[in-house]
């Protein structure tokens, strides 16, 4: 299996033909709205081979959220608001997770093993990080402030998708409205998708009060700006039609949010339960 070479002499990971760790789409908007989509690619860097999964591993939920990308440029095409989509995919480094979290470099997961991630280097661990972790971060940094100077705080809104079975265990849920600190934005989305006809989760199936969605905790949080994760199961977004159906949902339900005041210049904190 290829490696990532020697870190210590080549001290690079992505080769000059490779694409950048993130993409932009439309980097001069100035709607206070900004979609993050962390597992958006499949993609491996040459330099770390295929990681020792086979092409079905590569392709599936483990890899990335299928889905995810292209429910995420519909919406920012269709509303024209700036999204920040990561390169490479989670099984070499996950970007919603803390570094410090185990599962930032999966060695297993739903039945899989993930042998170039096993026993791995910290100094591997650190030029993953800093060749594609942190260039989307810092990217996602940037886009928060510019938003933020134009007139009003930015709705941060990060997309994602969920296999339906996990584990051997089959989740119902079509839509997660995942949220921590800002309970009123979550009401918006579970309103606006469950009147849509879809059966949404409030904090289902994964719970935005966990310590995993280090994006949003990043990012949105400690900015106190209005935010929201959202999961979509992927079997509903793996063709075009059924990304067209739930992106026109999403997209009506942001182009209503209202545009103001941050979480720490609001009373929002009050309503949510303890």
């Amino acid at each position: 299996m290829p490696t990532e070479g020697n870190p210590a002499t080549d001290n690079t990971l992505l080769t000059a033909e490779e694409p950048l760790p993130f993409s932009i789409l439309n980097p001069d908007s100035r709607r206070p709205i900004l979609l993050v989509c962390d597992h958006a690619s499949r993609r491996f860097p040459a330099a770390v081979g295929d990681l020792g999964l086979d092409s079905a591993a590569r392709q599936s939920h483990l890899a990335w959220d299928i889905g995810a990308e292209a429910v995420t440029e519909w919406v920012a095409d269709r509303l024209g608001v700036c999204a920040v989509l990561a390169g490479y995919s989670r099984l070499v480094v996950d970007c919603n997770r803390n570094l410090m979290d185990p599962s930032a470099f999966l060695e297993f997961g739903d039945g899989v093993i993930v042998p170039g991630n096993r026993a791995l280097p910290q100094i591997d661990k650190d030029l993953r990080a800093r060749e594609l972790y942190w260039p989307y971060h810092y990217a996602i940094d940037i886009e928060v402030r510019r938003l933020s100077g134009i007139e009003y705080p930015p709705a941060f809104i990060a997309i994602h998708s969920f296999t339906q079975v996990l584990d051997g265990i089959e989740r119902d849920c079509e839509i997660g409205v995942l949220w921590d600190a800002d309970r009123p934005t979550a009401e918006i989305f579970i309103e606006g998708f469950r009147s849509a006809g879809f059966i949404v989760g409030d904090n289902e199936p994964y719970s935005g009060k966990a310590p995993m969605d280090f994006t949003i905790d990043h990012h949105a949080e400690a900015a106190g700006l209005p935010h929201v994760g959202l999961e979509i199961r992927n079997d509903l977004i793996r063709d075009e039609a059924g990304v067209a159906r739930v992106s026109r949902v999403l997209a009506e339900i942001v182009d209503r949010l209202p545009a103001g005041e941050s979480l720490q210049s609001s009373d929002q904190e009050s309503t949510v339960p303890a």
